[in-house]
């Protein structure tokens, strides 16, 4: 898809001429003529996608006016800028049926005194892409379907398990200059609290080390998606890392209809994740007095409940949903933070187990960094914030493949519907449990602000938990008056 920061003219020349210096077409490069039926074109990019992961290249190609055996420059009257489908734009219906969406790109130039076309293709992100529900490879010079060739496409599935995202090219080829033009390489030894080297030779040395960037055998360098990731200086500098910018949005009222504003953060995530969160947190709405634990003019929401949040947002997306990045979105009542992919453990259990991350290295730099914790996923530690904000229980939702986590505003008891309360009770029974001290009635009444004399509102809430199979007993045989509760799970 169009980007901004399109490469040079010279660049693209200087890679159509190493393309035309392979010795024949390969699983990931093919020339052509003047082939415009949008039906081949999107086959064509399901399979160079697909091979180009299979080959371990960043990006397959697909030429046009190079004749196919010669390599001789023959131009070609392709111009797909001009070309419909039907009433469509050809790009416009590419896109469109091309599953997982891959951001492909046509460039038309001149080379060589003729015109030319040059289609640059992702390699397949995660898992195979498909053009209308169908899965293409290439053998020799030849498309396929990769249902029919079983070998093959147990191949590229190992590739996907093998190859973590973090490891595959966002910017390949680059003499060490443009490599540090594109990297706040500044920002990565601050936040790792070490001196900034002397030389040119150390930085790119350091960088290597912790996998940011790549030499490619050839005396230049690639930087790594780990590296383009978390330190570029512009995220629309990596086109394949574009679209994972984190998004904020806030809206005038409790839904969608107008917004007040709306930006992303183009920086890295390491590099721009303090001003991010400044970001957030000077568009949230500020309370005056909201119960005993909150002074005057402060934020709706706890600052490290969102830092926590957003913090998880960012590395337990799932980068192989092309086209989505981290969203924030503040409405007048609540802020929804969402990222591409379903969450690797269900939502009822995001307190108690074990940290999991499809992105163990972005994940492990973040800690290294102070960004996220070790221990686990830090939800613990938002839910012990609501409550001591006396705010209602955060809701967790798994919309079509992404995880969504909402913050509410302050409500009163009174105000929360039979959800919230059961919900928060749930929430404050998982709590308890991980810390080896079981949810009571009087713990409850704490967390909800219940005096003691309404102890049988408490109680209702907790009967309504259990009504809905979200706590249980602690003791089956346990008596009313200390009894304790746990969630259903324990």
């Amino acid at each position: 898809m169009t980007m901004s920061n399109q490469p040079t003219n010279e660049f693209l020349i200087g890679l159509i001429s190493e393309l035309r210096k392979q010795p024949a077409e390969t699983a990931w490069l093919e020339f052509k003529h003047n082939n415009a039926n949008p039906e081949d074109i999107g086959e064509y990019i399901s399979a160079l996608a697909n091979m180009a992961a299979i080959a371990g290249k960043a990006n397959g190609y697909a030429v046009w006016g190079i004749e196919d055996i010669t390599h001789r420059v023959i131009g070609t009257s392709f111009r797909p800028s001009k070309e419909k489908k039907g009433n469509e734009d050809l790009f416009n219906w590419l896109v469109r049926l091309l599953t997982p969406k891959v951001y492909f790109q046509f460039y038309e130039l001149e080379y060589e005194g003729h015109p030319v076309v040059l289609l640059e293709v992702p390699r397949a992100p995660g898992r195979p892409v498909q053009f209308q529900g169908i899965e293409f490879i290439r053998i020799g010079s030849y498309r396929k379907k990769l249902k029919d060739q079983p070998q093959i496409e147990k191949e590229l599935w190992q590739v996907f398990d093998t190859t973590p995202f973090e490891e595959t090219f966002a910017k390949e080829h680059m003499d060490p200059a443009a490599v540090l033009s594109l990297l706040d390489y500044p920002a990565y030894f601050d936040l790792l609290a070490q001196p900034l080297p002397e030389n040119r030779s150390r930085i790119l040395e350091r960088l290597e080390a912790d996998r940011m960037i790549a030499n490619d055998g050839a005396g230049a360098w690639n930087i790594t998606s780990l590296g383009g990731i978390l330190f570029a200086k512009d995220l629309d500098s990596f086109r394949p890392l574009a679209r994972k910018a984190v998004r904020v949005v806030i809206y005038s009222g409790k839904n969608r209809f107008k917004t007040i504003r709306e930006q992303s953060s183009r920086k890295g995530y390491a590099a721009g994740f303090t001003d991010l969160i400044e970001f957030i947190n000077s568009l949230v709405p500020r309370n005056e007095v909201i119960g005993q634990a909150l002074r005057k003019e402060l934020p709706m929401y706890p600052e490290l409940a969102i830092r926590e949040l957003v913090a998880n947002a960012i590395i337990h997306q799932d980068f192989a949903i092309t086209g989505a990045g981290p969203m924030i979105e503040i409405f007048s009542d609540r802020m929804e933070i969402t990222n591409p992919g379903i969450p690797l453990i269900h939502t009822d259990r995001f307190l108690d187990s074990p940290p999991r991350s499809r992105n163990e290295a972005l994940a492990s730099f973040m800690r290294r960094i102070n960004v996220c914790e070790e221990r686990g996923s830090g939800v613990d530690k938002v839910v012990q914030l609501t409550e001591y904000f006396q705010l209602p229980a955060p809701l967790f939702e798994v919309p079509l493949d992404s995880t969504r986590i909402v913050l509410f505003a302050h409500r009163s008891l009174s105000e929360m519907d039979k959800a919230d309360r059961t919900r928060a009770c749930y929430l404050h029974a998982c709590l308890r449990f991980v810390e080896r001290d079981p949810m009571t009635n009087s713990s409850l009444r704490e967390r909800f602000s219940i005096s003691g004399e309404n102890l049988s509102m408490a109680t209702r809430i907790i009967k309504d938990a259990m009504a809905s199979n979200l706590v249980k007993p602690f003791d089956p045989d346990q008596g009313r008056k200390y009894a304790r509760y746990v969630p259903f799970w324990a």
